[in-house]
């Protein structure tokens, strides 16, 4: 996750009004993919790390991701959508919810519906003190 955080920091300030979201995809240990939020209209940080990995075939991948994946189609499509539908992601380890009121929550049921693991928590302490600045209550 600390790989992931270290992600978001690099998405400043291109991806302003959103959120610097970091996010990595781990195959056996082994980082596959990175993202992080691009400029708004473009890949948010998980859509941005599936993409490095299309067209490759992995079983039981793990996402680590800085923030709740977002459950609302705006200018881009909904990632916790996209990651309940992709069969490669097994795990995804979420470091804190987003309290914007379009998702709060939402974006880990619909990935928890079609059967993922979703861990919640993971670094929270220091994801916060990052994050919570670019966050909407």
């Amino acid at each position: 996750m600390l790989t992931a955080l270290e992600q978001s920091r690099k998405a400043l300030p291109q991806c302003l009004p959103n959120p610097p979201v970091g996010c990595v995809i781990v195959d056996k240990e082994q980082i596959v993919a990175q993202g992080y939020t691009q400029s708004p209209g473009k890949h948010h940080a998980e859509a941005y790390a599936l993409k490095q990995i299309q067209g490759k075939a992995f079983d039981c991948l793990k996402m680590y991701v800085t923030l709740e994946p977002c459950s609302f189609y705006g200018r881009t499509p909904a990632c916790a959508l996209t990651l309940a539908e992709d069969p490669r992601v097994d795990e995804i380890y979420v470091s804190i919810v987003d309290p914007d009121p379009r998702n709060d929550g939402k974006g880990l049921e619909i990935l928890r519906t079609p059967g993922k693991i979703v861990h919640l928590g993971l670094c929270a302490d220091e994801v916060k003190a990052f994050l919570s600045k670019y966050l909407l209550r």
